[in-house]
């Protein structure tokens, strides 16, 4: 009778040690791409995702890093086919998944693709729950490089159970997949996920406000989602992030100043940087902010290290990344309603470990003198000062 728990206990170790954890070497700065959701919900089809493509080729963003695109909620047909298979709607996709990945390709681009963990994905169409395998298989067969897995319609399942059955799906399929965790943080991913997937949500949706607020009531503006992050920096690094959702930069009624500082914020959290707005027709100062390459450096910085806001008054926040070769970004916010003069002496940051350093102003690309004299500046309400110290003489 003795035998019997040591074998139980044997299948039990050998069931674990066959899981398969997820493909390493992926990710190893945070994504950057484009997603059809947040200006375009449901009405994603081929058509926009090639128009999307080529206007990122022209204006420069993918050569910024904004490499993938992702296919949102919404692109299937309501039933799987007779053999269990998901169906791409033949109207909004009449060349198929596999002609379109192959399209993405040959143009530089990684292909994403969207599905739920539940038994309908947040649109009603047809969810992953029990066909996790099978579904990883035609991912792959498609040449998916970047898939995001929603939570809704899971019922009474366990998040991180359910999540690592698709991880295990995917890396069952052999095709090294980027694995995006949207169980908006509900069950605390950063404590669980860094062997089953690359990026997990910590919050519930971003909206395309400052405050709180969006189109729709579970959505939050990104200064919440901001904070919500906080505490969060020593979970994430090369190849496990944590994600504070998408970009809204250009879309909404946000001021220039927000915009600025919203992208600014995320790129300080090591945050994935997946745009959402309508790229084929955006202002000229959306652009710039997008393609900023100084500021993306931030958010890509090799170290991959987190930033976390080391002060907080009425007024002001002051935000910290550590970066490569002891460098450093200081993001100072103003939180207040109106444009206020704050001056940061960068000597009183217990952080900084060197005498010196040379100070980038990397909004405006000017050289600014160095970290010994305190920087003064009219911040605008919600517009962030955002510093680059280099160690100097």
């Amino acid at each position: 009778m003795k035998a019997i728990p040591c074998l139980l206990a044997c299948v039990a170790l050998a069931t674990a040690s066959a899981r398969a954890d997820k493909f390493e070497g992926l990710a190893l700065t945070p994504p950057m791409g484009w997603n059809t959701w947040n200006t375009f919900a449901g009405n994603c089809n081929e058509s926009l995702v090639k128009e999307t493509a080529k206007a990122m080729i022209t204006n420069g963003m993918r050569d910024a890093g904004y490499v993938c695109i992702v296919i949102d909620d919404c692109w299937a047909l309501k039933e799987r086919d007779p053999n269990g298979q998901l169906v791409p709607d033949p109207a909004k996709f009449p060349g198929g998944m596999k002609a379109l990945g192959d399209y993405l390709h040959a143009n530089g681009f990684k292909f994403g693709m969207y599905g739920c963990a539940g038994k309908t994905t947040c649109g009603g169409y047809p969810g992953g729950r029990g066909h996790e395998f099978q579904d990883a298989r035609q991912y792959a067969s498609w040449g998916v490089d970047y898939f995001k897995y929603d939570w809704c319609d899971h019922g009474t399942a366990n998040g991180p159970e359910t999540y690592r059955i698709m991880s295990d799906a995917i890396r069952a399929a052999g095709r090294p997949i980027v694995f995006s965790l949207c169980e908006w943080g509900q069950n605390k991913p950063w404590l669980w996920a860094e062997p089953v997937g690359h990026l997990w949500r910590t919050t519930g949706d971003i909206g395309s406000t400052y405050a709180s607020g969006g189109k729709n009531k579970w959505e939050h503006g990104w200064k919440e989602l901001l904070d919500m992050n906080v505490g969060l920096e020593k979970y994430a690094g090369p190849g496990h992030w944590n994600d504070p959702d998408m970009l809204e930069v250009g879309n909404g009624s946000m001021t220039l100043a927000e915009n600025r500082s919203h992208f600014s914020l995320w790129c300080m959290l090591a945050a994935p940087l997946i745009a959402g707005n309508d790229v084929r027709s955006m202002k000229p100062e959306i652009h710039a902010i997008l393609t900023n390459r100084d500021v993306i450096a931030i958010d890509q910085d090799k170290l991959g290290h987190e930033g976390f806001r080391y002060s907080a008054d009425k007024e002001k926040e002051i935000w910290a990344k550590e970066l490569s070769n002891k460098g450093w970004a200081v993001c100072i916010l103003n939180t207040g309603a109106a444009p206020a003069k704050i001056t940061v002496d960068l000597r009183e940051l217990t952080f900084l470990t060197e005498q010196y350093y040379d100070v980038k102003d990397v909004w405006s690309g000017k050289a600014l003198s160095n970290s010994v004299e305190p920087k003064t500046a009219v911040i605008d309400s919600h517009d962030v000062m955002l510093l680059r110290l280099t160690p100097g003489s």
